[in-house]
């Protein structure tokens, strides 16, 4: 179980105290946010996409979409998402618990511009009762992110 895994990579780093676990799903940013009890901004969701044969995990605040002429500009190709069969083969978690923890070093995980107007955020732990709180310097280092990007839309205030 991929809950398993991320804990264990935590436990590595002495942070497995901060997992947390609920009793009530948090699969989706809408209920994680309940979980957690935040605004759903905070809620770091890991949207996973297939790039040339691998994937890529972008980690973006929970209010942002990913804007399909930046993912293009950036990746060189049109953004097309993993399948559930796909993600649980190249990634190892399963739909609601997608995080850019414990992943294979295969995995390319990019950040999202719109999680940096937060002092922290609450990203999945893999599973879909589970998060963690982490600064956005924290996620950037324990996520082994190759960098941040701005690849979302919908976030800034000028967009609403």
């Amino acid at each position: 179980m991929s809950i398993t895994a991320v804990k264990s990579y935590f436990k590595e780093l002495g942070l497995e105290d901060r997992v947390l676990e609920f009793s009530v799903s948090s699969a989706t940013v809408a209920l994680a946010a309940q979980a957690v009890g935040c605004e759903e901004a905070r809620i770091a969701k890991t949207l996973s996409f297939l790039v040339d044969g691998h994937a890529v995990l972008i980690v973006t605040a929970g209010d942002a979409k990913i804007d399909n002429r930046k993912f293009k500009d950036q990746f060189h190709t049109k953004a097309k998402m993993l399948t559930a069969e796909e993600l649980a083969a190249l990634v190892g978690h399963a739909p609601g618990g997608v995080c850019p923890f414990a992943v294979p070093d295969t995995v390319e995980v990019w950040l999202d511009e719109s999680l940096r107007r937060f002092s922290t955020v609450f990203p999945a732990a893999g599973s879909d009762n589970s998060a963690i709180e982490l600064s956005c310097g924290e996620l950037e280092r324990f996520s082994r992110a190759r960098g941040w990007a701005d690849l979302c839309k919908g976030w800034r205030p000028e967009e609403q």
